[in-house]
């Protein structure tokens, strides 16, 4: 009994430990039911697409991507929603892309930004840390930083360039 326990934890353990990649890890978690957008693609399209930040305001100050718009998680609200429908004067179809660390919780406000009837929304793909990670810049207060908000020590493993903060 004591020799299956210990095959049992293994088997469990090995199961947890094989999201080592940001896809894994969106696969486990995302139903795709916002489409992602990549790296390259959110480069060509930059100038037309309202980019959105639903990390926490923590993790927003530490350094976000150029014209980033915060707009959060744990606060996200129906009031955002309607302030980004006045901004956008009333355009439900401008191309809207939100991130936050990898990934996961960017598609969450995607979904309900789809169910407002926003209908071009993106999740950019490994988020903020694949973007670091591929060579690409990020901003705090307007200027270049090497800076990242690392989210937690178990997700931070996913941010392999760039400085990490947790603060």
């Amino acid at each position: 009994m004591r020799k299956l326990i210990i095959i049992w934890i293994f088997m469990v353990s090995n199961i947890a430990l094989s999201q080592t990649t940001i896809e894994g890890v969106l696969n486990k978690y995302n139903d795709q039911s916002i489409p992602y957008i990549y790296i390259e693609s959110l480069k060509k399209k930059a100038n037309e697409a309202l980019i959105l930040d639903s990390r926490e305001k923590k993790e927003f100050e530490v350094s976000h991507l150029k014209n980033a718009q915060y707009i959060g998680f744990k606060e996200f609200n129906l009031s955002v929603l309607d302030k980004l429908t006045a901004d956008l004067a009333g355009n439900k179809d401008q191309l809207i892309v939100i991130y936050c660390s990898i990934g996961v919780r960017s598609e969450i406000i995607g979904k309900k930004l789809m169910n407002h009837g926003f209908t071009n929304v993106h999740n950019l793909f490994g988020g903020i840390f694949e973007w670091v990670n591929k060579g690409e810049n990020v901003f705090h207060l307007g200027i270049q930083t090497q800076k990242v908000h690392a989210y937690s020590k178990k997700w931070s493993r996913f941010l392999t360039k760039g400085i990490k903060t947790y603060e």
